[in-house]
Formats: structure tokens, C-alpha cells, sequence
């Protein structure tokens, strides 16, 4: 079945949802809410610290009064940041852009791209650093590789999309890179530009977070200026992150790629020495089983016997991914009328929108970290983070969607017009929305581990750095297929008849 098979079965998304989807959302929606209920108590949800408060109050002083004095080398930082996301995104359209015109046609590109994508960018870069170390290399690859999967599968949909008369215009047998050259790239440019921005903005989210491994860039002064409660510079740097995404729209004019690109191929040097003997040890034997090199299966059971129970790590994966997705829908549910045009006034609207901006612009791994800080070791941090970020980011996308709509009931109350008019309308788009975010959610669900949350990522992390690199690579493959069937289970729980906002967040 080709791509445009699926997609008349499964309509494109947009706002014309019915009342029949709409009704069975809501179903669907009382499920989760209701299973997330009777799953809570299982989650590890405990405040470990003394004093949340101080804390809190002491990070709250540092933001306020950021220590501009007191940091090392931010240019350089920032340089190495935009320089990381920059060629880390040049690289994965380069590798996505051959593989989007196969992936209609190849089932084996497309299971490619669905795996590669649904590793995180910083288990990518856990990986390669074994073999590059801390070098750009391994910042580059890290981001290369998986948004190389993510642009195969945005500009194949792109390419799918566009009207088929041109194409069928030109002469028969013309290749598929000509009519890819001449009859499907000038009308998909707009949008395949449009998606690629937008994707070098996560890119520089991605950069920061790669700090948090050890490579150079901003992230990396961030984690140990809060690491060590030196919260007035790690505010300096964070109104440095915020300000490097606000003023994109500027500093990332497309005329000014080309100087950016050079200067930040200055900046990414030095480069590994790389031993191809190395290399190939770590692809063809490291990341393997022994046993299951030398054929013996006795020996691959007791491999697999010797790995640690991973029972109550893949329940805490999908039980924090569950809260999270639930906690992201009740989060939407109420933020997204504060930056709504019917509601409040200009003052409150656009403090709404810079909360949302905010919330949104800040990793899931970043804001659980500061939660950590705050609440100590558990689930609740991260649960905070995923529903936090992810529910702002869909009232965000919620609250301008409605701004589009026309009330008709004149003289309503702000409630009535919320509950009778607005919501009623909003609500199967906001949810089927969250289920496009739901395998978003349980792939950043897994990272979070990095941070001492019993999930997969804990166990992926500490293997990491015992030097066990064979379990780490089988556990990074549990965490795939895990994303891999969220996907598929969320897109089956979508009503067909039912569609969204257009959301390239959630690819």
C-alpha cells in the first residue's frame, strides 16, 4: 500500500472535526483520565526534599537577578550551539532528502526511518561517544541521524501532497529524480523550507540539551550551574537560551545561512582522529552480544538471564508516558483560554502567551532537572516536565485556532461562551492532537532516566558508562520498539473521521 493508499483511509489533519468523532474522543479521552487514576498510586510521586520552597525562591532570585559577570566564555558557548544545530540539521536533510523518495515506495525505508527516529537525539549521542568522544562529531551525528529519519517522513508526506498534473505532464520514463527536480520540488519548496526552519529551532533545543552529556555548548554550563546552586548564573544563561530562540526569526534569516554555516564550521574544530579499525570493533562487535556473535544461543539465554529485571523499568516508561500524555491534556484544558483573544484582556493575553512561550521553548529534560532540584528523585519531576511542556505546546497551537473563531452567540458570559461554544468545537482537535504527541511524550519519556528516573534511560545511562555497551544497545532497542507501538497504537486510536491542526511539533 503506498503512502497515498494510507492516506484516503486516514485523512490529512485539520480542524473539521464531527460530532461522531468528537463523541468518541471524548470516550477515549474519560479512558485515559480514568486509567491514569487507577494507576497513580503505582508511581513513585514522593517530595524528597526539605524545603521546595527555599529552593525554589533561591532559583526565582537567580532568574531575576542573573550573574552576567560571572560567565565563561557565553559567546563561545553560543557559537558552538547554533554552530551543533545548525550543520547537525544540514546533515540530516542531505541524508532525509534521497530517503524521502524512496519512502513511498520502500517498506524497508520506511521501518528504517521509524527506527532511527525514535532514539533520542541524546542516546545517539551516548552512542557515538564511545567512539568520537567529545568532539562535534559525535553532536553532529547525534542530530544527523534522527532527524535524517524525521525529514525523510515530513518531506515524503510533503511530496505526496502536491497536485499530480505536473507529474503527469512529463514525458514517459523520466526518472524519479527528474520529476522530483522539475515537477514536485518548486511546488513543495515553500513548505519543505517552512518545515526545515522549524526544525533547525529544534535542533538548537537539541544542542543545548547535548550539554547535558558533556559536550560544549550551552546546555553543558547550564546543568553544572544548577548542579551546583549557583542559580544567578545559571539564570544569566538561561535568559541567554530564551533569547537565542525569541531573536531567531532575525539572527536566522535565510541570507544569513550562508555566513553562519561558515563561521560555525570554524567553530566545531578540532576533529577526532578516527581509527576505522575503531569504528568498525564498535559497530560489528561492542554493541553485540558475544554469544550471539559466535552462534552460541545457550549462551545468548544467559546473556539475556544475567540482564537486570527491566520489568518495573518499562512499567515506569509507560506509566510516566500515560501521566504524561494525561497531565499534558488537563494542562491544555486550562491554559490555552489565557493567551485566547475571547477571554481577559490584552494585559492577561499576553502574559498568557509568554507563559505558553515559554513553557514550550523549554525541554522536557531541562525543566525536569530544575524540578529535581526542587522535589528530589522521583517520578514527579519528570511528570511535571512532560505535561507542563507538551500541555502548553498544545494550548498554544489550541489558543490560535481559536482566535480564528467567530463566536455566535453575542452577550454569552466568558464561562458560558468557554463551555457551550468554544470548547465543544476545540476539545476533539485538542485531543487528537495529544495523541500525535503521545509518542513525542514516551520518547522524551525515556531520556529523563538520564536524570536518575527509574526508566529505560536510567538503565541505558549507567550501562553507558560501565562500559557495557552491548546491554546499553539491546535496552535502546526495547526503547524503540516501545515508541515504534505507541505510535501505531495512537495512530489506530485516532477516529478517522476526526481531525487536527496541522502539528509539526509531534514529527
Amino acid at each position: 500500500m503506498t503512502l497515498a493508499d494510507r492516506r484516503t483511509r486516514e485523512p490529512r489533519p485539520g480542524w473539521l472535526a464531527g460530532q461522531s468523532g468528537g463523541v468518541r474522543l471524548a470516550r477515549h479521552s474519560l479512558t485515559l483520565v480514568a486509567l491514569a487514576v487507577v494507576l497513580v498510586p503505582f508511581a513513585d510521586l514522593s517530595i524528597l526534599t526539605r524545603d521546595p520552597w527555599a529552593e525554589l525562591a533561591r532559583m526565582a532570585r537567580g532568574l531575576a537577578w542573573p550573574a552576567w559577570g560571572a560567565l565563561e566564555s557565553p559567546l563561545e558557548a553560543l557559537g558552538l550551539t547554533v554552530a551543533v544545530a545548525l550543520w547537525g540539521t544540514l546533515g540530516g536533510m542531505v541524508l532525509g532528502f534521497p530517503l524521502a523518495l524512496l519512502f513511498a515506495r520502500s517498506r524497508l525505508v520506511r521501518a528504517g526511518c521509524a527506527f532511527v527516529r525514535a532514539i533520542h537525539e541524546l542516546f545517539w549521542a551516548l552512542l557515538f561517544l564511545q567512539v568520537f568522544g567529545l568532539s562535534a562529531a559525535t553532536a553532529l551525528m547525534a542530530l544527523a541521524i534522527p532527524y535524517a529519519g524525521i525529514f525523510a517522513k515530513v518531506y515524503a508526506e510533503t511530496l505526496e501532497q502536491i497536485p499530480g498534473a505536473p507529474r503527469d505532464a512529463l514525458p514517459s520514463g523520466v526518472t524519479r529524480l527528474s520529476r522530483f527536480v522539475y515537477a514536485e520540488l518548486p511546488l513543495a519548496w515553500t513548505r519543505l523550507a517552512a518545515y526545515t526552519r522549524y526544525r533547525f529551532e529544534c535542533a538548537l533545543r537539541a544542542s543545548v540539551l547535548l550539554g547535558f552529556v558533556g559536550l560544549p555548548t550551552l546546555g553543558f554550563q547550564l546543568e553544572t550551574a544548577f548542579r551546583e546552586g549557583r542559580y544567578h548564573e545559571a539564570g544569566a544563561l538561561l535568559w541567554l537560551f530564551y533569547l537565542l530562540i525569541a531573536s531567531l526569526p532575525w539572527w536566522g534569516h535565510r541570507r544569513l545561512m550562508p555566513l553562519l554555516a561558515l563561521g560555525g564550521a570554524l567553530l566545531l574544530g578540532p576533529w577526532p582522529a578516527l581509527e576505522g579499525g575503531l569504528l568498525w570493533r564498535f559497530v560489528s562487535q561492542d554493541i553485540w552480544p558475544p554469544a550471539l556473535l559466535e552462534g552460541d544461543w545457550r549462551g545468548l539465554i544467559d546473556w539475556l538471564a544475567r540482564i537486570p529485571d527491566l520489568g518495573p523499568a518499562i512499567g515506569n516508561t509507560l506509566l510516566l508516558g500515560l501521566l504524561g500524555s494525561v497531565g499534558a491534556l488537563l494542562v491544555a484544558l486550562a491554559l490555552w483560554p489565557l493567551a485566547c483573544r475571547h477571554f481577559g484582556n490584552p494585559a492577561t493575553r499576553l502574559a498568557g502567551r509568554g507563559l505558553l512561550i515559554f513553557l514550550r521553548s523549554t525541554p522536557e529534560l531541562m525543566l525536569a532537572f530544575f524540578f529535581l532540584l526542587l522535589l528530589g528523585p522521583s517520578l514527579l519531576p519528570a511528570w511535571l516536565a512532560l505535561a507542563l511542556h507538551n500541555g502548553a505546546l498544545i494550548a498554544f497551537l489550541v489558543a490560535r485556532h481559536a482566535d480564528a473563531i467567530t463566536p455566535g452567540m453575542p452577550g454569552v458570559n466568558a464561562s458560558g461562551r468557554l463551555a457551550y461554544e468554544l470548547l465543544p468545537r476545540l476539545y476533539p482537535g485538542m485531543l487528537a492532537l495529544l495523541y500525535y504527541r503521545a509518542e513525542v511524550i514516551l520518547r522524551e519519556t525515556a531520556i529523563l532516566g538520564m536524570l536518575g528516573v527509574a526508566t529505560l534511560g536510567y538503565y541505558i545511562d549507567a550501562n553507558f558508562e560501565y562500559l557495557l555497551f552491548d546491554v546499553a544497545f539491546f535496552l535502546l532497542l526495547i526503547t524503540a520498539a516501545l515508541n515504534i507501538a505507541v505510535d501505531a497504537l495512537s495512530r489506530r486510536l485516532r477516529p478517522r473521521e476526526t481531525a487536527i491542526i496541522d502539528d509539526p511539533c509531534q514529527r
